[in-house]
C-alpha cells in the first residue's frame, strides 16, 4: 500500500508540475506559477528516488500509475468524464503496474 501511496503522490506532483506551466502559457495565468511548478516537478524527482527497487523498475511502474492519475485528472480538474476506453486503457496500465511493481522478488 505505502508503495501506491507514493506512486500515486509521484503522479500527482508531476502533474501539478506540468498542469501549472500550462495554465500560465494556455489560459494566460500569471507566470509567478512557474514557481510552484518547479517546487512540484522537483518534488516529482525526489519521490521517484524514495522507492527501493531499480530506476527503471520504478520509471515503468510509475508510468501505470500516471495514466490513472492523468485520466482521474481529466475528470476531475478538466471536468471531462472518462469514456470506457479511458476506463480500460487505465485498467490495462494499473494491471501492468501491478505486474512490473509487485513481481516475486
Amino acid at each position: 500500500m505505502t508503495t501506491l501511496l507514493l506512486y500515486l503522490a509521484t503522479a500527482l506532483a508531476e502533474i501539478v508540475g506540468c498542469y501549472l506551466p500550462w495554465l500560465w502559457l494556455r489560459q494566460g495565468g500569471s507566470a509567478w506559477l512557474l514557481l510552484p511548478a518547479a517546487a512540484s516537478l522537483a518534488a516529482f524527482a525526489w519521490l521517484l528516488t524514495l522507492h527501493d527497487a531499480a530506476s527503471g523498475r520504478v520509471y515503468a511502474a510509475y508510468g501505470g500509475v500516471y495514466i490513472g492519475v492523468a485520466i482521474l485528472w481529466l475528470w476531475l480538474v478538466d471536468g471531462m468524464r472518462p469514456s470506457v476506453w479511458d476506463v480500460a486503457g487505465v485498467a490495462v496500465a494499473l494491471a501492468g503496474m501491478g505486474i512490473i511493481a509487485f513481481q516475486p522478488r
